[in-house]
């Protein structure tokens, strides 16, 4: 089995799953380092939302809500079996930050950056003599209630298709696997990784980082690392209760201000998200009970028919990591623009992915091919820029060892 490759991607995340997907439709040999499993960190832990990202209007990152707009919609023509279109309640009341006309200034927005031309572009006012329809929910003080769309998908499942593409078409998988180093060497990366309780060498032209709260320490492995900025590990948690609120999607607001989405998974109500600084090891991560007893409370508070249950009636909760950029300000209104760090702005053998969202990892994977093609394409010796292999047997989710 060769041991040399065009790129190593770290990490099978769903941004390392569609980073290789993008290094091998654009034809070159690829291989991926797992250190347990796929999608099995953040990329099983996230919402489960393909969105523009209504909230990041206002912090004025329009710029990232179109480029989810537009892959929001490239996902539901190209995999609709992966992700479809749900109904969102936006319910505002006398309490509410956001008036209803400042709701209405948002969404009209939001359509515009979609395309108003396009189906499920479009909002509407629910009318009041409706509104005993959505599932329950607390009539006093609500001055209005408007309707959207917006994608919904199974995360993980996302991640393995990602995977399975860039599998088919010829990379390699190592997992588990832990990297040990990567060295800058004559114009090659020098790899190695423990597999099996052996250590390994890999030769390839160019690692590229995706190994999401691990990014920070993945990098420091390489030499010469790549030039990331102050990073911070930010915990979002969600609960799952035992009841269904409909087949739609409520984003409602917390007792401080934030977005929380109520949403049915799996014959269950999915709740989410919250959001604290963390300092631990990445696989230590965590639900807390202040945490549960939140998002609890967020959902007893607009649906009265939630108040019975308590925090041992949980099903189940789960914390996931986002990767932000270092700051004293809250994680709400820092930039959630994926980071793309180079050791080598001109030819770049070592690249850190850091950040990024769920909606918008195939435009990532873009941004990584383009910056990679003057390494990858400009090499003059060693091997092919276009080796991609297409000897590889077929395979659903099984993972695959070097």
């Amino acid at each position: 089995m060769s041991t040399d490759f065009d790129v190593l991607v770290v990490g099978a995340g769903i941004q390392g799953a569609g980073t290789a997907e993008a290094l091998v439709e654009a034809g070159y040999s690829v291989a991926i380092l797992e250190q347990s499993g796929i999608a099995a960190a953040t990329s099983s832990r996230s919402s489960k939302l393909i969105h523009g990202g209504l909230r990041y209007l206002e912090t004025g990152q329009f710029h990232l809500v179109r480029e989810c707009l537009r892959e929001r919609q490239w996902l539901l023509d190209h995999k609709p079996h992966l992700v479809r279109m749900v109904p969102f309640y936006l319910p505002v009341y006398r309490h509410s930050r956001h008036s209803p006309w400042q709701i209405r200034l948002g969404l009209s927005l939001y359509s515009l950056l979609a395309g108003v031309s396009r189906e499920y572009a479009r909002f509407r006012k629910v009318p009041r003599e409706q509104w005993h329809t959505l599932q329950g929910l607390d009539q006093e003080g609500l001055l209005a209630v408007y309707r959207y769309f917006d994608g919904q998908t199974d995360d993980a499942a996302l991640t393995h298709d990602a995977i399975n593409a860039a599998l088919h078409g010829g990379a390699r998988l190592v997992c588990p696997a832990s990297l040990v180093g990567a060295e800058v060497h004559a114009g090659r990366v020098l790899v190695d990784y423990v597999a099996d309780g052996q250590l390994n060498t890999l030769h390839v032209r160019a690692l590229v980082n995706c190994s999401g709260p691990w990014v920070a320490t993945t990098n420091e492995r390489c030499s010469p690392p790549a030039p990331l900025p102050p990073l911070e590990l930010v915990a979002g948690t969600h609960i799952e209760l035992p009841v269904m609120l409909g087949d739609c999607i409520f984003y409602l607001q917390a007792e401080d201000g934030r977005a929380i989405f109520v949403m049915p998974w799996r014959g269950r109500t999915l709740v989410g998200t919250t959001e604290r600084s963390y300092s631990g090891e990445p696989q230590d991560v965590a639900p807390t009970v202040e945490e549960e007893r939140y998002l609890l409370n967020t959902v007893q508070h607009y649906f009265p028919r939630t108040r019975n249950l308590s925090l041992n009636d949980i099903c189940d909760s789960w914390a996931g990591l986002r990767v932000l950029p270092g700051s004293n300000a809250s994680p709400f209104s820092r930039p959630r623009e994926t980071l793309i760090a180079c050791d080598n702005e001109r030819r770049p053998r070592v690249l850190a992915v850091a950040g990024g969202k769920l909606t918008s990892y195939r435009a990532t994977a873009r941004k990584v091919v383009r910056r990679l093609r003057p390494t990858l394409d400009g090499d003059q010796s060693g091997s092919n820029p276009h080796t991609a292999r297409s000897d590889a047997p077929s395979t659903s989710e099984k993972e695959r060892n070097l």
